[in-house]
């Protein structure tokens, strides 16, 4: 099986015909999303068909805070007592419609939770805005946990996303 897609850094892609059906989403990354990167506020990546070039689909990474006294007391119990602990916020994640049913959006979150993983800035976890039911239950499906005020929003701590690349890393220690 090849594998028929790369994941860069939003370029000089096209981005014009890009459409998952959600309107902010496609507005987003049509209109906003390369200022963002040029003004340092997010750096969204792209899915891109090898062959084609067409991009299927893209997310955002930006730097993010979470109050402490927002989390889960279980979880809050075990981390330092800052006022606010470093995130990174996944800011959004789309699919071209036209690409769904092929796990792209798997692959863009894997792509965003290990590149978030390997950044030599702290983070204590991954936080996501849910834009609706579905979008939740798809980051509930990854583990991701509900903020107890805010149940559009969602985390994945550093440690479990540690945890998920650990083969993946020893691998490459080994090579």
């Amino acid at each position: 099986m090849t594998f028929d897609y790369l994941i860069e850094p939003l370029l000089k892609h096209d981005r014009a015909a890009f459409c998952c059906g959600v309107e902010p989403l496609d507005r987003y990354f049509r209109q906003q999303a390369k200022q963002d990167a040029r003004k340092y506020v997010a750096a969204p990546f792209v899915l891109v068909e090898k062959h084609s070039g067409i991009v299927a689909g893209y997310y955002t990474l930006s730097a993010t805070s979470i109050n402490t006294g927002e989390l889960p007391i279980e979880i809050a119990k075990k981390l330092p007592k800052y006022p606010l602990l470093p995130a990174t916020l996944l800011g959004r994640l789309a699919v071209d419609r036209n690409y769904r049913g092929k796990k792209l959006g798997e692959m863009l979150l894997m792509d965003a939770l290990y590149r978030s993983l390997q950044n030599e800035i702290a983070s204590t976890s991954v936080v996501v805005e849910a834009k609706d039911d579905l979008a939740r239950s798809f980051y509930e499906h990854y583990n991701f946990i509900r903020f107890p005020n805010h149940p559009w929003r969602l985390f994945l701590p550093m440690t479990v996303i540690a945890e998920l690349f650990k083969d993946r890393e020893e691998t490459a220690t080994q090579e």
